[in-house]
Parts: C-alpha cells; structure tokens; sequence
C-alpha cells in the first residue's frame, strides 16, 4: 500500500529487539559506575603524592590515636593531609577530629571531605550512621563497594598525604585498599609493649609482605608514663614502679624531679622491628591527655603543640618521611 512503512524485519531474523531487560540496564549501570570508579581511583596516584596505611595486629594500642596524630602532625608542617578512616564497623577518627554529628556534602555525584583540626580532610563511615550506636552488620563484597566507593568518589582534591586508618587485624579492608589504591608509599605498624600485642603485630608485618607493600616501619606506643613531682632541691625521692621497680631520684635546684614508669614494658616495637630487619619509628609515650583528647574532640596535638606528646610524634614523622621515598612500592595491580 501507498504510503506505508517498509518492513526491513525479516521472519529469519527472529523477534525485533526490545532493548535490555530491567536487570540487564542495571548490571551495565554498574559495570559503568565500577569503570568510572577505577578511574578515578587511577587518578588519585597523580592528586595525592603519599599514601600511608596504619595498621595494628589487636585493637586497643591507640592506633586510630596514632593516626589521627600523624595526619595533624604532618598538617603542622604546612602539608595538605587527609584521613581515611575505613574502620567500617568502628569508626572513631571523626570524633577524635571534633567532627561528632556531620555530615557529608555531596555534589554532582562526588562526596566531599568534612574538614577538621588544622585543615585535614576526613572521611569515615561514622558520617553515614544516624545514630552513633547503630552497629554495622555487613559482609565481604558490601564492605569492599563501600571502601572502593570511599576512593573512587571522594572529591579529596590535591594532597600531599592521604593516612589510611584500618580495624585492627588484617582481613578484607586492608586488602582491597592495596588492590584499589595506586602508588601506596607503606605500612606503619602500632604496637604496645607488651608481648600479645607485639605478637599480633608481627602478623601484621607478614601481612604486609604477602601483598608486596613495604612497611615503613614500627611505631611504639603506650612507651612509658612520665610522672612530674616536686620536692625540696637536693632531695632524694623514692617511688615504686610496676613489677615491684624502686626508682630513685633527685629534685633539681627548682624542686622539680620527674621518672618514667614502663606501665606496659619498654622496647618491646624497636626489637620486633630489629627481628624483621624493618625501621623502628619512635616510641610515643602513655599520656592521660590523650583519653581526654579523644573523648573531646581535641588530640593532643592541637591542645598542645609544643609537648612532649607532639615531640615524639614529631619524631615519629620525620622517620616516615625519611623512609618514604626509599621503599619504591607500586602497590598492587587494579583489578
């Protein structure tokens, strides 16, 4: 008939096409947003210059303390810092920061950062819960899309250093950081003194060298309690440490004397490390300040910079710095 459309559809040919499925349309929605998310988790080796996993065999050696510390330590020095906080089950670094109760913004598909002391930029599945009691009950692949997704699209802008904060062993978190984040400058493993936290920590350092990331060394912390006093100048004083230790000492010509009590042993991270033949990186010391600290929302750092707690995290810096560089890691391949 005049006018009417011409039929290219042959029966041969089978059915005309309808499109894709429902399932279909989403499984290639996802291949897409997987694909832009590997990008730019590509991207993140040319924006952020140094990224510094921290990780710990037990929990309870403070090692989201010792996090938070280096972050605000290396913001000190004038650096452009942000932490990653992937405990997805018991985040604790936005509390530490001041950041209690935020938010964070979302624009054009991007998640940006909440900022806390001195200018460091936070990210945490603490951000995500309505309420701070609500637990996180999730399995393997869920928490691997949240922790790719807390990668990928966080608009975390140009870094100098990026700390990584982890939950305490070594199961699925760290693994998919190593596989998702390029150009991974090294581990740093927090131990306490004593020996079951100083045999976790050496899993966490076989660990590290199953996934061929180099460990930039051992941090000590809990490393003795410094006790301050006074007394007449000249005066001997006698004061009993743990495990039965006399300890003797004498006030200076201003009356001030002062000792420092092994709570938890001493040495135990230099000779772990000296055992594995891997930097040690400082001891910081056991300070009441920084339960406070953590409970206020203001680290020691920021409540007092010139102290002998910012002292040793100081130190503690300056060695990462002086490792970072010499490890040479590429990190693992992008899957």
């Amino acid at each position: 008939m005049a006018g009417s459309p011409v039929s290219t559809h042959s029966p041969s040919d089978g059915p005309p096409s309808e499109g894709p499925s429902a399932d279909e349309q989403r499984k290639m929605e996802q291949a897409y947003a997987q694909m832009k998310r590997k990008m730019a988790m590509q991207s993140l080796g040319k924006r952020i210059k140094h990224k510094v996993m921290v990780l710990s065999g037990k929990g309870g050696v403070g090692k989201s303390t010792v996090s938070t510390g280096l972050a605000l330590a290396l913001a000190q020095q004038g650096h452009k810092v942000g932490i990653l906080d992937i405990d997805i089950t018991g985040p604790n670094v936005p509390k530490m920061m001041g950041l209690d109760g935020r938010r964070l913004h979302v624009e054009e598909g991007r998640i940006h950062p909440a900022q806390g002391h001195l200018g460091v930029k936070v990210i945490s599945m603490a951000f995500l819960l309505d309420d701070d009691d609500t637990p996180v009950v999730w399995r393997g692949p869920i928490k691997l899309g949240a922790i790719q997704q807390f990668i990928g699209d966080v608009e975390w802008g140009d870094l100098d250093y990026l700390v990584i904060d982890f939950p305490p062993g070594t199961s699925d978190e760290p693994l998919t950081v190593a596989q998702s984040l390029p150009d991974i400058d090294g581990m740093v493993i927090v131990t306490t003194p004593q020996d079951v936290a100083l045999l976790d920590s050496r899993k966490s350092i076989g660990f590290a060298e199953s996934l061929k990331v180099p460990v930039l060394g051992v941090v000590e912390n809990m490393s003795g309690y410094t006790l301050h006093g006074r007394a007449p100048a000249g005066t001997e004083v006698q004061i009993a440490g743990p495990g039965g230790r006399n300890h003797t000492v004498t006030a200076d010509g201003e009356g001030d004397f002062h000792v420092t009590l092994d709570l938890f042993k001493q040495g135990g991270g230099a000779s772990t490390a000296e055992e594995f033949g891997i930097p040690f990186l400082g001891a910081l010391p056991f300070d009441p300040g920084f339960v406070r600290g953590g409970d206020d929302g203001v680290h020691r750092i920021v409540s007092d910079p010139e102290g002998a707690a910012s002292v040793a995290f100081a130190k503690v810096v300056a060695a990462i710095q002086a490792q970072i560089g010499q490890s040479g890691s590429k990190g693992l391949e992008i899957v």
